[in-house]
């Protein structure tokens, strides 16, 4: 595994190169969230792993409980605000999936009722 990759620019956000997107929202030992720079709705935020791994089957089993915790975290603090009723959590892996950034980030997308919003289920 392969701690920063310099050519990634999720590990340029990570190392300070380059401004996180519209904002960090969570900041832990292995993950940061960030607002998504080109929102589906406002809110939809990405968590980011600090190390460089392709895609989420690449992250070690051991980092699961923080990532969960990631998740929870963002998305209940989406839900207090007011910005969400609900969320999907989507890790699209690989290409075919439509991965674009091969650098493992999580998308938490805030929903409301009849928000128009179509998520594959």
């Amino acid at each position: 595994m392969q701690k920063q990759n310099q050519d990634c620019i999720f590990c340029q956000i990570i190392a300070g190169k380059i401004p996180p997107g519209k904002g960090k929202v969570y900041d832990d030992e292995n993950f940061i969230g960030i607002l998504d720079l080109h929102p589906k709705v406002e809110g939809h935020t990405l968590i980011i792993a600090k190390n460089h791994y392709k895609t989420l089957l690449d992250i070690p089993t051991h980092l699961g409980n923080e990532l969960q915790e990631a998740i929870k975290t963002i998305s209940l603090n989406l839900i207090k605000e007011e910005k969400a009723a609900g969320v999907n959590v989507l890790s699209n892996i690989g290409e075919t999936a439509g991965q674009v950034i091969h650098h493992c980030h999580i998308h938490i997308i805030p929903r409301k009722k009849d928000d128009g919003i179509q998520v594959l289920s």
